[in-house]
């Protein structure tokens, strides 16, 4: 078992090494960019990627405190689902107001995948494999999508 300041230098040296992996790929826009905290240019929408010792997930969060609004967004990306899907290549999960690690009201948009430790650096590769495409095809997606979003800024 690793202790918290352990598992803690171990997470941040997987999102640095991922980080300096991704440097050099640029935006859909071709533009030099954070993967690891993406900007959306809306507020209380987040493309996350996370890891822990069994799993790893990448979503779309909407965390509007206001439920009535995170469903207006859900519904514009019901909307987009078939684009999104083609850029993704694969099917995920949709979740309207579910519930995060801290209690809030979330609605979320992911892709999960289990039997991976991102405390394991026999399992970076795995894990890089898993996140680059996909946090590629979203930042394709929203360069194309994201105007859909102008009326709920």
């Amino acid at each position: 078992m690793y202790s918290k300041e352990q598992a803690s230098q171990l997470k941040q040296a997987f999102w640095t090494a991922f980080g300096q992996y991704m440097s050099p790929v640029l935006s859909a826009e071709g533009l030099k960019i954070s993967w690891i905290n993406y900007k959306t240019g809306i507020k209380h929408l987040y493309f996350r990627m996370q890891a822990d010792k069994s799993s790893a997930s990448i979503s779309i969060d909407i965390t509007h405190p206001d439920a009535g609004i995170q469903e207006l967004f859900f519904e514009q990306f019901l909307e987009l689902k078939n684009i999104l899907r083609s850029y993704l290549n694969e099917d995920w999960d949709w979740q309207l107001h579910s519930t995060d690690e801290y209690s809030k009201t979330i609605t979320r948009i992911s892709k999960t995948i289990t039997g991976v430790n991102i405390f394991e650096q026999s399992n970076w590769p795995q894990l890089i494999s898993f996140f680059k495409p996909r946090i590629i095809a979203l930042d394709e997606f929203w360069s194309d999508a994201k105007y859909s979003f102008d009326a709920l800024r």
